[in-house]
């Protein structure tokens, strides 16, 4: 096995076993998205949810980048050609972000020093949750099996998210549940 499929075949595997782990959403979409930075040996990764609203996409993790260029301004999906792609299903690939004019922010992106983006979409059930973006720090291309980890990854966040809902919610109903019964207990 080519040393960069291993460096893949192993972060799928922690990234399976932190989803079986854990049902932080936080946690484990940071250690996804740090994961998937040093697998790919890229600059930098986000993971970006849409907002309930869904014309924002908000930021759900990050690594590798600065506190300035997380703080840029919103991702608006109506402003964003890049993300409306990404949110129907389609991966994205930007060259040259510093130039794309699909790019919503080219200006701040020349100034974090990215250059080329790959943006695959998180869907559940056909329903879009966000987008999980890799940022390269060189133009460069991403090959086929680039893009098949990165969409790998994004289905197992998007089921790790799904994962996290579901347990709230149950935890939740435990609780009215609980309440629910003192009442009548009480009475």
């Amino acid at each position: 096995m080519k040393s960069k499929e291993k460096d893949y075949f192993e972060a799928l595997y922690e990234v399976t076993r932190l989803i079986n782990a854990s049902l932080d959403p936080d946690h484990v979409l940071d250690e996804i998205v740090r994961s998937v930075v040093n697998a790919m040996g890229l600059k930098a990764a986000s993971l970006r949810l849409l907002d309930t609203r869904r014309k924002k996409l908000l930021l759900g993790t990050s690594c590798g980048l600065s506190a300035d260029y997380l703080q840029k301004g919103p991702i608006l999906v109506e402003a964003s050609g890049l993300d409306r792609k990404a949110l129907r299903g389609k991966t994205c690939i930007v060259r040259d972000a510093r130039t794309d004019p699909d790019f919503q922010y080219g200006s701040q992106a020349r100034e974090e020093g990215i250059a080329s983006v790959l943006v695959v979409p998180l869907v559940r059930e056909r329903k879009a949750l966000g987008v999980l973006r890799v940022y390269a720090d060189t133009v460069r291309d991403f090959s086929k099996r680039e893009i098949r980890f990165l969409e790998a990854v994004a289905h197992l966040s998007a089921i790790a998210l799904d994962n996290a809902r579901l347990h709230r919610a149950l935890e939740t109903r435990c609780e009215l549940m609980a309440a629910h019964k003192l009442r009548i207990d009480d009475n």
